[in-house]
């Protein structure tokens, strides 16, 4: 959110409505700031950026970030966490790029060896392939909290990535451009996989998104949210990373297409190629009256939590009626509970 003081109001209002979180996005601005914000305006949502990217930012740096917003919170933080693609980290941030899911899997331990740290007063002493972690004065320790660990979320694609998440996280933040054939068929087992290694129970681990979601009052309005999510889907399906998704529904050649078109330069026109039923691949679209029956069939069962937004102006009590439907989706996941150990 560029406009801070548009920030609270909107928290409130988001509270008010009955989301159970509200998220912030690390595009174009700060993903940590707003969440402050929303910290002191709120009582009871979760607050959470979905994602922040790791690599360019020491462990110990966003330890300190998520550890203030924890307290400040009281316990309402959670820290979605991702790698960004290669050309990004290089090219953008000025960053060496190694293997991302061994790397993200030291990384979420070297965060917890320092919130223990803090918490404990115990000494620091954190070794793993990638970050080492062994000095920790009084003068630069938070004071402890009380509260639960910060509980992670990992964003993941591939299956080293989600298996990873399985292991270490608490929580997977799933890509927008995710079908439910590719969650039930790819990352539902490899999380699994790394489950089973870390021994989190499923209750305890919350499996978000995998799709889009398009709502409104009128069948206008879903057309217009489609118009969006269809240049949103051709923009994620000219990275190659995310060709094996489009290569499960046989759409290899509209991926090949799209990137040709990226390298072209030629972004403005990549909607164009995404019809309406690859929207619906990934999309649960619907108004009002039809989204809960839309998001269980294209979530239910396989997804915990999902992102949903509402044209702007909808009224807060319509809002309140149609989440309410939603809430009642039966998931899986309960609540976040202790962290593995570093």
């Amino acid at each position: 959110m560029h406009d801070w003081t548009a920030t609270a109001p909107a928290a409130r209002e988001a509270e008010a409505a009955g989301f159970d979180a509200v998220m912030t996005v690390e595009l174009g601005h700060d993903v940590f700031a707003p969440l402050a914000i929303a910290a002191m305006a709120t009582e009871r949502v979760e607050l959470t950026p979905s994602v922040a990217v790791a690599f360019p930012r020491s462990p110990t740096v966003l330890a300190s970030q998520a550890w203030d917003l924890q307290a400040n919170s009281r316990g309402r933080f959670v820290l979605g966490l991702g790698s960004q693609v290669k050309g990004h980290n290089e090219r953008r941030f000025g960053v060496a790029w190694t293997a991302p899911a061994p790397r993200l899997r030291d990384y979420v331990r070297a965060l917890r060896a320092v919130w223990q740290c803090w918490e404990t007063r115990a000494k620091l002493d954190f070794h793993s392939e990638h970050y080492t972690l062994t000095l920790m004065t009084p003068d630069f320790s938070p004071e402890p909290t009380g509260l639960p660990m910060v509980p992670v979320t990992i964003a993941a694609v591939g299956e080293a990535m989600l298996r990873v998440a399985g292991q270490v996280a608490d929580g997977v933040r799933l890509h927008p451009l995710c079908s439910r054939k590719y969650l039930e068929e790819v990352c539902l087992p490899q999380i699994e996989i790394g489950r089973q290694r870390g021994g989190v129970a499923r209750e305890r681990f919350d499996v978000h998104g995998g799709g889009f979601v398009v709502t409104g009052p009128d069948e206008a309005t879903i057309a217009s949210g489609m118009e969006a999510v269809r240049r949103r889907i051709g923009f994620y399906g000219s990275t190659r990373t995310y060709m094996p998704i489009l290569a499960l529904h046989g759409l290899e050649e509209l991926g090949r297409k799209l990137h040709r078109m990226s390298v072209e330069g030629r972004w403005g026109e990549m909607g164009a190629l995404v019809s309406d039923d690859v929207v619906r691949i990934f999309a649960a679209c619907g108004t009002y009256q039809e989204i809960a029956g839309a998001i269980e069939r294209r979530f239910g069962g396989v997804a915990d939590s999902i992102d949903l937004e509402f044209p702007e102006g909808a009224p807060v009590g319509l809002r309140r009626e149609v989440l309410a439907d939603v809430q009642r989706i039966p998931r899986r996941f309960v609540r976040f509970g202790p962290a593995p150990s570093p």
